[in-house]
């Protein structure tokens, strides 16, 4: 290590995003006394938590280079020489997968390179890589203009979304669009074209159903294998067609999505943590790949609960640790408080939830997304600015030309005085 390293000798994490994916990921290495260092560039939850040793925003993490940049400036400054990065935003997870060479000069590196994760990163891709394997996914068509959205007609309702998530989220604040008439769809068509390139405009096939039959596999893989895996039925979700997050989730098993997941993770070489989303279709019974996360998921938390602390085995094998491989218990549920509550009523007065699986769903929860009895600071904080948090991840807009500095604040807790090392 180098001379700025002030760590005593203990490998830490830095996580970039503090929400409670990257609370998940504090407290599971914090509670085993590796110290955590934060960096956002908004308010998180993180910042409240005992086990974040230094939280530290910085102006920009959406631009590539900012990204980057900020990273490696936080690090050299701070001592942070061979921690383990953990990015938990797919943005972030690109950049480092295309500046892999240059952040594993100075950090361990968690994600492999852009040759495995442009695979995830680019739904086209994922989408073309499934058809080549033979694994089932809902029909996508990427038309070149407006005209040939005619043939599509008799295809509809289709689900307008983006080839590349982020580009169309920060801009739109959804996931996708439901078009069931030809109206709708070229409507939706030119309001999509405003904000990203038309070749990263998927016209896709809606599978019936709502989150109910939405499945995820989450691993940590590597050589062609997962040392950890998990199987977690969606619940529920909001919204409810197109769930821009899940709210309950509870693991099952399901060998038929692991060996799915499994033969496409190891088509690309994949390296690291990981959640691959499915939607058994009830016209066939199949379950169909919908998106591919090359990073932590917002319910890894759940893994700790279950029996596969997915942070710590990442963690473990950066740092050269042996591990073992583990499979979750089933029927172990995960909860988002803030946003289940409403989606559960909601969906009880609805009819698409009755009252007796919301009890069960209930006693089944094991771990919550922000709460946690030995670090509750977090969630007071989260319920005391939640409109902030509601407008920086849906109301929020990208804009021409984003700032490029990143100048640096940060903020040490209590416990750790400017004057004390790690």
């Amino acid at each position: 290590m180098g001379s700025n390293q002030v760590n005593q000798g203990r490998i830490g994490a830095v996580v970039i995003g503090g929400e409670h994916p990257g609370l998940g990921i504090a407290r599971s290495l914090g509670r085993r006394g590796i110290p955590v260092c934060v960096i956002d560039d908004q308010l998180s939850v993180s910042e409240f938590s005992k086990y974040v040793t230094r939280f530290v925003r910085v102006k920009d993490l959406r631009e590539e280079v900012c990204a980057v940049e900020s990273v490696l400036e936080v690090g050299g400054r701070y001592g942070l020489e061979g921690w383990v990065l953990f990015p938990t935003r797919d943005e972030t997870v690109a950049a480092f997968a295309r500046h892999w060479d240059r952040l594993a000069e100075f950090f361990r590196v968690s994600t492999g390179d852009w040759k495995s994760v442009q695979w995830a990163w680019d739904k086209k891709k994922s989408y073309e890589l499934a058809e080549r394997l033979g694994i089932p996914a809902p029909r996508t068509y990427n038309v070149r203009n407006e005209t040939e959205l005619e043939a599509l007609a008799s295809r509809l309702p289709l689900a307008v979304k983006p080839a590349i998530k982020e580009h169309f989220f920060y801009a739109t604040g959804a996931k996708a669009w439901r078009a069931d008439s030809p109206e709708q769809l070229r409507l939706l068509y030119r309001k999509a074209a405003q904000q990203i390139r038309l070749d990263e405009i998927l016209l896709q096939e809606i599978i019936p159903g709502d989150g109910d039959r939405q499945y995820s596999y989450c691993a940590f893989f590597r050589n062609g294998r997962a040392d950890g895996k998990l199987i977690a039925r969606r619940l529920r979700q909001h919204p409810r067609e197109f769930g821009r997050a899940a709210t309950y989730v509870e693991t099952t098993v399901l060998p038929e999505i692991e060996e799915l997941s499994e033969r496409f993770l190891r088509a690309i070489d994949y390296y690291g943590l990981v959640e691959i989303e499915f939607k058994q279709d009830p016209r066939d019974g199949a379950f169909k790949l919908l998106d591919v996360n090359a990073r932590t998921w917002g319910f890894h938390a759940l893994g700790s609960a279950a029996g596969v602390d997915f942070p710590y085995l990442q963690y473990a094998d950066q740092v050269g640790q042996p591990i073992e491989g583990f499979n979750a218990k089933p029927g172990v549920g995960w909860l988002r408080l803030v946003t289940d509550f409403p989606t559960a009523a909601m969906d009880l007065c609805s009819g698409n939830l009755e009252l007796r699986s919301y009890w069960a769903s209930l006693s089944n929860t094991r771990v919550e997304s922000v709460f946690a009895a030995d670090d509750f600071m977090p969630s007071i904080a989260e319920m005391a600015m939640l409109p902030y948090f509601v407008g920086a991840k849906y109301f929020s807009k990208s804009t021409p030309g984003r700032r490029k500095e990143h100048a640096i604040n940060d903020r040490i807790p209590a416990k750790v005085s400017a004057n004390e090392s790690w």
